[in-house]
């Protein structure tokens, strides 16, 4: 509940949504919370790589599809005592019958179902249309657990289109190429802080 259907305390995503909402902007993350869909981002620009906590898939998987698990969730919450859940709310995959588990890449099991190709489509789309444009790619607060997902693509396409520029703002691990460095910003700060001030 906490993890995907509660509003994030901060008005970080919020203000992000201030300065681009009126830009072709494109969100590809690897946050798995849909705080971007919760603080009023177009889902149709929205590309969560790594899975939905909204989502939930056969643990097998005996299948590639997934299932919203809102109402359920929300029921285990009004109806946990002692912190068990009524047994008859426990996700059981309507397809093999086996225990249902999060959408979440976390080992071999992750499920892409159509949505999941359907928003890698848009992000290829939106890719494919900028290719040479002016485009900006801001990274916010990504680290070193998944670079080859947002840090290392960035990079490579601001490379390679001479109107790209890369923007990185992170607390710790600001920095980008010697090779893109005349056309990149690399901010050591807080994401909210920064995007706050942006925003004043």
């Amino acid at each position: 509940m906490i993890n995907r259907y509660e509003k994030a305390p901060k008005p970080v995503y919020d203000e992000l949504l201030k300065l681009v909402h009126d830009r072709d902007y494109f969100v590809l993350t690897t946050n798995v919370d849909h705080q971007f869909q919760l603080a009023g981002f177009d889902k149709e620009r929205l590309f969560y790589t790594q899975g939905d906590y909204g989502l939930w898939q056969c643990s097998e998987p005996c299948c590639q599809k997934t299932w919203d698990n809102e109402e359920t969730v929300r029921r285990m919450v009004s109806e946990q005592r002692d912190m068990r859940v009524p047994t008859e709310l426990v996700p059981h995959c309507p397809v093999c019958g086996k225990p249902m588990t999060m959408n979440l890449r976390c080992d071999n099991t992750f499920v892409q179902d159509e949505g999941w190709y359907a928003a890698y489509s848009r992000y290829e789309d939106f890719l494919r249309r900028h290719g040479n444009a002016k485009v900006v790619y801001l990274e916010l607060g990504v680290g070193g657990n998944t670079p080859v997902i947002i840090k290392y693509p960035f990079w490579k396409m601001t490379y390679q289109n001479a109107n790209a520029f890369y923007i990185c703002i992170n607390l710790s691990e600001s920095c980008c190429p010697k090779e893109i460095q005349a056309r990149a910003v690399c901010i050591n700060r807080d994401v909210g802080a920064t995007l706050h001030e942006l925003c004043l």
